[in-house]
C-alpha cells in the first residue's frame, strides 16, 4: 500500500504506517534529518526506501527506518518497529565502531534504557560470529526479535554490519543481550586486515555466555572454511589472556543439506578438539580439557530463502532454548565469572581495552577489578546519598543543639538503609571485593556520623550532670544525709546515663562509651567533692563563728579584770565551749562519708581554732596593756571603794592609795605577760613585784653596781615558752617605766589638791589667838560700840576688799604658786582699784529725780551689790574648789 510522505507531516506519516501495519515504534540511532528522497543512505550507507520493506507482511518481523521532518539542520532519531506479537520492545546500540572505538556513552544510555542495572546476575550475553553475508543478522532478528540491519540481496552481497552492535532480545527471560559481530573474511577489510576480526572474536568469547558460530553446511570438513583459522588464533590468545570461564559454543549450521545432523556433529566436534589440541597452552593449562573452557553445541537450520517456513519453525524451536538459559540445565547453566549487570559496561570496556592493547588479562583478576571499580562507585553513590539524606541532615542538625530521643534507633535505621542499598546493588560482585568495599563504606559512614554520636554523648553527659546537681542540691536541702544523697543520686543518674547511651548506641560501630562515662563520673565526683568541701567549710566556719562569739567577748572581759582567777576561768571557758563545738561538729560530720583520720583532723583543727581565738584575743589585749594599766590605776586611784570620785580633803593616804593602784596595775601586767592555758606554773608576778614595786628592792638596786643582775633584762620568762609569751620582761620594764611616768602627774595633782584643801579649811585662827584678840582688842571693840560710824567704815572697807578679791581672783592667782600670784596681783591691783572708783563715780553722778527713783537707784545699787557679792562669793568658792577639781583625774584621757 503506497504511502506518500512528501506533503504530510510527521504525525500523518506515522499514522498512515500505523494504520496499515500497526507497528511498535522504537527509538534508534540519531540520523541527519531531511526529506526522504532517492539517494538518501541509511545507517550502513545503503539506499533507503521508506516503502520498500513494507511489501510483504508475511515475513515477520519487518524492520525499517522512516525519516520524517523538514529541511532544517536538526537530528531526528530513527524509529524501528515490529509487529504486536513480538511482545516487549527492542532497542540497539553500536557497541564498538568499525575503527575499534568503544561507545561508552551510547552503551551507558542503552543500559539505562533497558534497565540492565536492575538485573544483577540474572542476565545473559549472546554473540554471533561468522563469515560476512552468512545471514548472521537475519538469524538474530528472527531468533531474538532484534532489529539488526540485514543485507539487501537485491543490491548485491556486501558488508552490512560494521564493528559490533548490541541489542536487547525481545520477549526472553531472563534479560538477554545479543551482540552482532562484523563478519569475517570480508573484502572491505581486505586480505591482510584480520586484526579486528580476531579482536572482536576474542571479545565475544570473553564477554559472552553463549557464542553462536554461524557457518555454511558445505564448509564442514574444509580446513580453511568454518572459521577454523580464526578459532585457532582466538583459542591461542584466549589461553594466554584468560582463565577458564565456561562459554557455550553453539555451531549453527546454515542451509542444512540432506546429510543428517548426527553425521555432521561428530565432524565438527572433532575439528574443534583438533584445534584445541593444536593450540599452544601455558604451563598452567597444559592438561586442561576443552570442556573446562567451552560447552560445544551443534544445531542445523534449513535455508532461509528456499525453505522459509521450515527455517522459521526451526528458529522458533531454537528460541525456546534461550528461555532461562542461565538456569541450571540451560544452555549457559554452568557459566562462571559472571560480572554483575551494573558493571557490564565498565567490564566490557576494560576487556576491549586490554584486547586492543594486547595486555595479559586474567579473568578472575578482571572480575576483581570490575568489582572493585563498580563496588567503589556504588559505595560512593550510597555515601553521597547518605550525606544528602534528609533524615540524616535533620538528625545531625538536631543533635547539635541538644539530645535527641531515639538517636541510636533513627541513626541505625538510616545506616542500615544505606548499607542495604549497597548490598542490593553490589550483591553479585566478587564477595571479597564487595565485603571490602562495604567495610570501607561502613567505616566512612561511621566516621561521618561519629561527631554526631559524640555530640549526643556530650549532651547526655552535660544534661545528666546538670540533673544530678539539681537532684543532689534538692536532696541536701530536704535534710537527707550528704553521703546518702551523694550515693543515691550518683547511682540513679549514672544508670540514667547508661540508658541514654544504650538509646544512642550505633550498632555497626564498636564505639566505647566508657571514656565519656568515666568523664561523667569524674565530673560527678568532682562536684560532690566541691559541694562536700563547701559544706564542710560552711560547717567549720559556722562553728568557728560560734566559738569566736563565745570566746572573744568573755576572754576580753576576763583579761580586763585581770586577777589570779583570770586564766583558770579562761581555761574552763575554752574547754567548755570547745567541747560543745567539737561535739556539734562531730554530729554534723556523721552524715559525711569520710575516714576517721580526716574527721579527727577536722575536730582537732576546730580545737586549735578555739585555742587560737583565745590566744589571738590575749595578744590583742596585750597590745593595749598600757591603756588597761592606766585605766585600772585611774579607777582605783580616783575612785573610792563605792566607785565614787575621790575628793581630796586631806584625810586620804595618797601613798597607800597609789601603792594599791600600782599593785593592781602590776597584777594586770603580770596576767597579760603570758598565755596560761596549760597547767604550767610561772613566777612572772613575783618577778615583776620584786623588780618594780618592792621599794626595798628598788632601793637596793640603786645601791648596786651596774653589773648587778636585773631579772627583767631578758627576752624570755623562766618556765614560759617563747610561743606563750605575750610581753617579754624587757617590754614589761619599759611599759612600767612609761606607766609610772604617765601616772605620776595624777599623783602630784592629788597631793596638790590635798594641800590646797587643807589650806582652805584652816582659815580660822587658833583658839589662843582668838583669846588674845579678845583680851587685847577689848578697848578697840568698846570703841566700835561707842562709835557706830566705825562699823560703817569697816563694812565699806570689807566690801571694797571683797570686790578686789573677786576682781583680782586672788585664789586663782595663787594657784600656780605664791611668787607668780604676787607678781600677777601687783600688776592688776592699781587698774582694778581705778576701775572700781570710776564705777562708783559714775553711780554717784546719776541725778536723783524723785524719791522712788532714789529708792530704785538704791535698790539697783543694792541689787548690784548683791550680785557683786554673789559673784564674789561664787568666785571665791570657785577659787577654792578649782584647784581641788584640777587635781582630780578620773581617767587616763584627762591625764593625757
Amino acid at each position: 500500500m503506497p504511502i506518500s510522505t512528501a506533503d504530510s507531516g510527521p504525525c500523518d506519516a506515522l499514522s498512515a504506517i500505523s494504520r496499515s501495519h500497526r507497528p511498535f515504534f522504537e527509538k534508534g540511532d540519531g540520523l541527519p534529518l531531511g526529506p526522504a528522497k532517492a539517494g538518501d543512505r541509511g545507517v550502513n550507507g545503503s539506499h533507503l526506501n521508506p516503502l520498500a520493506t513494507i511489501a510483504d507482511k508475511r515475513k515477520p518481523p519487518i524492520f525499517f527506518t522512516v525519516f520524517i521532518g523538514n529541511r532544517s539542520h536538526h537530528f531526528l532519531s530513527s524509529f524501528n518497529f515490529k509487529e504486536d506479537s513480538m511482545g516487549d520492545e527492542c532497542c540497539s546500540v553500536q557497541l564498538i565502531d568499525g575503527d575499534g572505538s568503544f561507545n561508552d556513552t551510547g552503551v551507558e544510555r542503552f543500559i539505562k534504557e533497558v534497565k540492565l542495572h536492575e538485573c544483577g546476575l540474572s542476565y545473559a550475553v549472546v554473540s554471533i560470529m561468522g563469515p560476512q553475508s552468512s545471514g548472521k543478522s537475519t538469524l538474530l532478528n528472527h531468533l531474538f526479535y532484534t532489529n539488526f540491519r540485514e543485507m539487501d540481496a537485491f543490491k548485491g552481497r556486501s558488508q552490512t554490519t560494521k564493528g559490533i552492535w548490541m541489542a536487547k532480545c525481545a520477549g526472553i527471560e531472563p534479560c538477554t543481550l545479543v551482540m552482532d559481530l562484523e563478519g569475517t573474511d570480508g573484502r572491505e577489510r581486505g586480505e591482510d586486515d584480520t586484526a579486528f576480526e580476531k579482536q572482536s572474536a576474542l571479545f565475544a568469547l570473553a564477554v559472552s555466555d553463549i557464542v553462536l558460530i554461524n557457518m555454511w553446511c558445505h564448509d564442514i570438513g574444509r580446513e580453511q572454511a568454518a572459521n577454523k583459522p580464526l578459532l585457532k588464533t582466538v583459542f591461542q590468545v584466549m589461553m594466554r589472556l584468560f582463565s577458564p570461564r565456561k562459554t557455550t559454543l553453539m555451531f549453527v549450521i546454515r542451509d542444512k543439506t540432506r546429510t543428517p545432523l548426527e553425521n555432521l556433529e561428530p565432524v565438527l566436534r572433532e575439528d574443534i578438539q583438533k584445534i584445541w589440541d593444536s593450540v599452544p597452552k601455558p604451563q598452567a593449562h597444559k592438561e586442561t580439557p576443552l570442556s573446562e573452557f567451552f560447552n560445544v553445541e551443534v544445531v542445523a537450520l534449513s535455508s532461509y530463502e528456499e525453505k522459509e517456513e521450515q527455517f522459521k519453525e526451526q528458529v522458533a524451536n531454537l528460541r525456546q532454548r534461550f528461555f532461562h538459559s542461565i538456569a541450571p540445565g540451560g544452555i549457559a547453566g554452568d557459566r562462571r565469572g559472571v560480572v554483575p549487570a551494573s558493571g557490564f559496561s565498565f567490564s566490557a570496556q576494560q576487556i576491549w581495552k586490554v584486547i586492543k592493547e594486547n595486555k595479559d588479562l586474567d579473568l578472575p583478576a578482571h572480575k576483581v577489578m570490575v568489582a572493585t571499580v563498580r563496588c567503589e562507585e556504588i559505595a560512593n553513590e550510597k555515601f553521597a546519598a547518605f550525606t544528602a539524606n534528609e533524615n540524616w541532615c535533620l538528625l545531625e542538625e538536631a543533635v547539635q543543639s541538644g539530645p535527641v530521643a531515639g538517636f541510636g534507633k533513627r541513626l541505625n535505621s538510616i545506616l542500615y538503609a544505606s548499607l542495604s542499598g549497597y548490598d542490593a546493588e553490589a550483591t553479585y560482585f566478587d564477595d571479597g571485593v564487595r565485603s571490602a568495599k562495604r567495610k570501607q563504606l561502613e567505616e566512612k559512614l561511621l566516621q561521618l556520623v561519629q561527631p554526631a554520636h559524640q555530640s549526643m554523648l556530650g549532651h547526655l553527659r552535660s544534661g545528666t550532670l546538670e540533673k544530678f546537681k539539681e537532684a543532689f542540691e534538692k536532696a541536701l536541702n530536704g535534710g537527707e544525709g550528704f553521703s546518702l544523697a551523694a550515693r543515691n543520686c550518683t547511682e540513679s543518674y549514672m544508670a540514667s546515663f547508661d540508658e541514654g547511651c544504650a538509646d544512642a548506641v550505633v550498632e555497626l560501630a564498636n564505639w566505647d562509651c566508657s571514656k565519656v562515662r568515666d568523664k561523667l563520673r569524674r565530673d560527678i565526683d568532682a562536684h560532690v567533692a566541691s559541694v562536700q568541701a563547701a559544706k564542710l567549710s560552711e560547717l567549720t566556719s559556722s562553728y568557728e563563728a560560734k566559738l569566736n562569739e563565745a570566746l572573744a567577748g568573755p576572754v576580753e572581759a576576763l583579761l580586763d579584770g585581770a586577777n589570779n582567777e583570770s586564766w583558770p576561768s579562761i581555761k574552763k571557758l575554752l574547754q567548755r565551749e570547745t567541747e560543745s563545738a567539737v561535739s556539734g561538729l562531730s554530729n554534723a560530720l556523721s552524715g559525711f562519708d569520710m575516714d576517721v583520720e580526716t574527721k579527727e583532723m577536722m575536730l582537732s583543727s576546730l580545737q586549735d581554732y578555739a585555742r587560737g581565738v583565745v590566744e589571738a584575743k590575749a595578744r590583742e589585749e596585750a597590745g593595749r596593756v598600757l591603756i588597761r594599766m592606766k585605766d585600772r590605776f585611774s579607777t582605783l586611784f580616783s575612785h573610792d571603794s563605792d566607785s565614787m570620785p575621790r575628793v581630796w580633803t586631806g584625810k586620804e593616804d595618797i601613798r597607800a592609795i597609789t601603792k594599791t593602784a600600782r599593785s593592781a596595775s602590776l597584777k594586770l601586767l603580770s596576767v597579760m605577760a603570758a598565755i596560761r592555758l596549760d597547767d604550767n606554773v610561772d613566777n612572772i608576778e613575783d618577778t615583776l613585784t620584786s623588780a618594780l614595786v618592792d621599794a626595798k628592792n628598788n632601793a637596793a638596786v640603786t645601791d648596786r653596781s651596774i653589773t648587778t643582775f636585773d631579772p627583767l633584762a631578758s627576752s624570755t620568762w623562766e618556765q614560759v615558752p617563747p610561743a606563750k609569751t605575750l610581753i617579754t620582761p624587757v617590754q614589761c620594764k619599759s611599759l612600767w617605766r612609761q606607766f609610772r611616768a604617765e601616772t605620776e602627774y595624777s599623783v602630784t595633782q592629788a597631793i596638790s589638791a590635798q594641800e590646797a584643801s587643807k589650806r582652805n579649811n584652816n582659815w580660822m585662827p587658833p583658839p589662843w589667838a582668838i583669846v588674845a584678840l579678845v583680851v587685847l582688842g577689848f578697848n578697840e571693840f568698846m570703841t566700835l560700840l561707842r562709835n557706830p560710824l566705825y562699823l560703817g567704815v569697816i563694812f565699806v572697807g570689807y566690801l571694797i576688799v571683797k570686790a578686789l578679791w573677786v576682781q583680782l581672783d586672788i585664789s586663782g592667782e595663787f594657784r600656780h604658786g605664791v611668787l607668780p600670784g604676787l607678781l600677777s596681783i601687783s600688776t592688776k591691783f592699781l587698774p582694778t582699784v581705778m576701775n572700781l572708783l570710776r564705777k562708783l563715780a559714775e553711780q554717784g553722778q546719776s541725778p536723783a529725780t524723785n524719791y522712788p527713783q532714789t529708792n530704785q537707784g538704791t535698790d539697783s545699787k543694792s541689787f548690784q551689790n548683791g550680785s557683786t557679792s554673789s559673784s564674789t562669793s561664787s568666785s571665791v568658792s570657785s577659787g577654792v574648789t578649782a584647784p581641788r577639781n584640777g587635781m582630780e583625774y578620773t581617767s587616763p584621757s584627762k591625764e593625757e
